[in-house]
């Protein structure tokens, strides 16, 4: 999708489709080399006119990617059609200078590095979008922390709320994933440099640590407590924690969905003229933006489950589950920034109706507050009694479309409480029945404010 013309800018953005190019893949593959020379000329482990003459080609510029394309289906990865092409560029200079280049490397190191340094590049892209998400959402529990609506349970209404209780769930969940990505960042962005079989066997006088220590500091990353080829538990955590992500962004984008419904009408997505349009419905308004963040997430979530599939590589260097990583991975990352833009372009422009929120907690005609009268009834009645009582009261005031207010005044078993009219108008009043929403609206916003 990111190569389509008609929807890369829907289910990637331009930005991440950047990051997971031919071009940007192959320009972290000659930074590995330069690196690597680099640091090998400075411990005296290649010569320094080879490193300079490395350094000097190393540039995505010079690559020639008809050849390389070749030469990757030929051979089956990319990495060594970049190391032939530097070599040749390098001994075309002085004979055998170039053969210094990817001195005890192996291609998984290359690939590997290349991919943690373009998901360092994706996770900045990504908090950039959590920061903006919370701000966001920030704004919206503040100024709709008292507006109250329903809650809805299996579909049905439940009990009031209010709309920024609603929203204050979503922003602890988000704040959540930004401490998760604190901590995946940690394990992730880490060095692949091992040779072979990961033992460093082929740099010599023991400067094997030494050499991979320097070059860990030069890309920026952390150096390996030992080979990584076939422990995949890295790559997985990452898809994982974009599954959860993106899982967030569709619980809300589900939400927005069936907010939106003609009957409920309680949110809208923002607008602007023939968004969400149909070709013969002129009156629709469809919730284009949700359609997109579930579908991209669904698509994520099952991706991801291809990395732990490709965590059970065999023995040392593995025969084909760490492809895997190659073909979803770069999907992963694309949708996954995609679905989080467009939810930040939703919660940043999303039109609260809060007109429709009252309304809709009139239609019950009382019911939408049964436990507020039951748990008002039960100490002079008792609970279950009270339960019974009130579930008889709703089923009448359904069935004969009589207010639950009027059905309590004039029942006499609810008169046995003791309770007032004013009383029961009370217990009926869905604004006195929203718990603790405003509270647990500013207790989320202030520890989320002290964790920025």
């Amino acid at each position: 999708m990111s190569d389509s013309v008609i929807f890369r800018n829907i289910f990637s953005t331009p930005a991440i489709s950047s990051i997971w190019s031919d071009t940007h893949r192959t320009s972290y593959y000659l930074l590995f080399e330069a690196s690597l020379a680099s640091v090998q000329a400075d411990i005296g482990i290649i010569p320094r006119q080879a490193a300079d003459a490395i350094l000097a080609f190393c540039h995505v510029a010079n690559i020639d990617f008809d050849e390389l394309r070749i030469q990757t289906e030929k051979i089956g990865y990319p990495v060594l059609g970049v190391v032939k092409q530097i070599v040749q560029n390098v001994n075309s200079l002085q004979p055998g200078l170039g053969e210094w280049a990817h001195w005890g490397a192996t291609t998984q190191d290359v690939t590997d590095t290349a991919t943690i340094l373009q998901l360092r590049d994706t996770l900045n892209l990504i908090s950039e979008a959590l920061n903006a998400i919370t701000s966001d959402l920030r704004r919206l529990c503040q100024t709709h922390k008292a507006t109250i609506m329903v809650a809805r349970s299996n579909l049905q209404q439940a009990v009031p709320m209010t709309f920024g209780f609603k929203m204050a769930r979503l922003l602890a969940t988000f704040e959540r994933h930004k401490q998760r990505l604190a901590e995946i960042k940690f394990r992730l962005l880490v060095l692949e440099f091992g040779g072979a079989a990961g033992t460093l066997a082929t740099i010599k006088d023991g400067r094997g640590l030494e050499c991979q220590a320097a070059l860990a500091q030069k890309l920026g990353l952390s150096v390996p407590d030992i080979a990584w080829h076939t422990e995949r538990d890295r790559i997985a955590e990452v898809g994982g924690f974009f599954a959860l992500l993106t899982g967030t962004c569709s619980k809300f984008a589900t939400d927005v969905k069936l907010m939106m419904q003609t009957e409920v009408g309680e949110v809208s997505e923002p607008f602007y003229p023939h968004r969400g349009s149909s070709s013969t419905m002129p009156q629709k308004r469809n919730p284009i933006s949700s359609v997109y963040i579930t579908a991209m997430g669904a698509t994520v979530r099952q991706l991801s489950a291809a990395l732990y599939e490709a965590m059970v590589e065999d023995h040392e260097r593995g025969t084909g589950p760490w492809e895997i990583e190659w073909i979803v991975l770069p999907q992963i990352c694309t949708l996954t920034h995609a679905s989080l833009l467009n939810t930040s372009e939703l919660i940043a422009g999303l039109e609260v109706h809060s007109d429709a929120m009252k309304r809709n907690l009139e239609i019950t005609r009382g019911s939408v507050v049964s436990e507020a009268v039951m748990m008002g009834l039960a100490p002079k009645l008792g609970r279950q009694f009270a339960h019974d009582l009130v579930y008889e009261l709703c089923m009448r005031s359904v069935q004969e479309n009589i207010p639950l207010l009027t059905l309590l005044c004039g029942d006499d078993k609810a008169q046995e409480s003791g309770l007032s009219k004013e009383e029961f108008e009370g217990l009926c009043d869905p604004a006195n029945y929203t718990g603790l929403s405003v509270e647990m609206v500013d207790r989320v916003l202030a520890s989320t404010h002290l964790g920025q």
